[in-house]
């Protein structure tokens, strides 16, 4: 599906180049459907900003970087920190996630390096950066459905084990028939939390565990692939394969546009 640039054309002079663009006219009319159900008023320039806020999430750059066509830099970083502060990324993504697969679900960690920009917020409120092994760093706690789309996620600090963020992510998740971890989720706790929400959890034993794995389902086991894949594919975008942002909510939102676009041509 080509993409348009008939949009920019009216606003850009012939000698500034245009960056790859993300965003085709169906899945701006999904977008912009999104926004004015959110009351976001319907300004022509909104599309271009998307735009330019699609492109640092790509390119991880300084929003002083972004290319003129996007407009001026800091219009464009102004109406990403109002849509941050009201909550109008998280909506989007949640307003995607419709008709999912819930019959399995999938749950795991990824740590995100934070670059040193993004430290030293002048703030107390924990901003989800940690020291860990690898210095700064937060991490992601991810569920996907059986088709391996995101549907729900946590940042904390990289210090923050899977199982400890675990009830907290399995309490915001919709009912599910399994629920699929990795050995890093291996407690009673856990599973007994996953009963609660009227899941099976599908969760090894660790080789010391007197249980054994006798009730592994290793068929379905092999599937949590696609949570792994998921991962992967939020980190093609460099502001969230590395943290740049000083903030917990602006990071939430970004990994909420990505997680957005992941849906968007659903």
């Amino acid at each position: 599906m080509a993409i348009s640039y008939n949009f920019f054309a009216k606003n850009i002079p012939n000698e500034i180049a245009v960056p790859r663009l993300m965003l085709t006219d169906d899945m701006w009319s999904k977008l912009k459907a999104i926004l004015l159900a959110d009351r976001v008023y319907n300004k022509l320039e909104h599309r271009q900003t998307m735009e330019g806020i699609l492109y640092r999430l790509r390119v991880g750059c300084p929003w002083r970087d972004l290319p003129e066509c996007f407009g001026r830099w800091n219009t464009v970083y102004r109406r990403f920190l109002l849509w941050s502060r009201k909550g109008v990324l998280k909506r989007i993504f949640k307003t995607l996630v419709h008709d999912t697969d819930t019959e399995w679900e999938f749950i795991d960690g990824s740590y995100v390096k934070a670059h040193q920009h993004s430290t030293g917020a002048a703030s107390e409120e924990d901003q989800a950066i940690a020291l860990s092994r690898g210095g700064n760093t937060s991490k992601i706690h991810l569920a996907v459905d059986s088709y391996g789309l995101p549907i729900e996620f946590m940042i904390t600090g990289g210090d923050i084990h899977d199982s400890t963020a675990a009830d907290d992510l399995i309490e915001l998740l919709p009912c599910a028939d399994y629920l699929v971890a990795d050995k890093g989720y291996d407690s009673e706790r856990i599973r007994d939390k996953a009963r609660e929400k009227g899941a099976t959890p599908v969760i090894p034993r660790r080789c010391n565990s007197k249980a054994g794995n006798t009730d592994m389902d290793w068929c379905l086991y092999k599937y949590r692939y696609l949570v792994e894949h998921a991962f992967a594919r939020l980190k093609h975008f460099r502001s969230i394969a590395t943290r740049y942002d000083k903030l917990k909510i602006h990071f939430e939102s970004m990994l909420s546009l990505a997680c957005a676009m992941i849906w968007l041509p659903m």
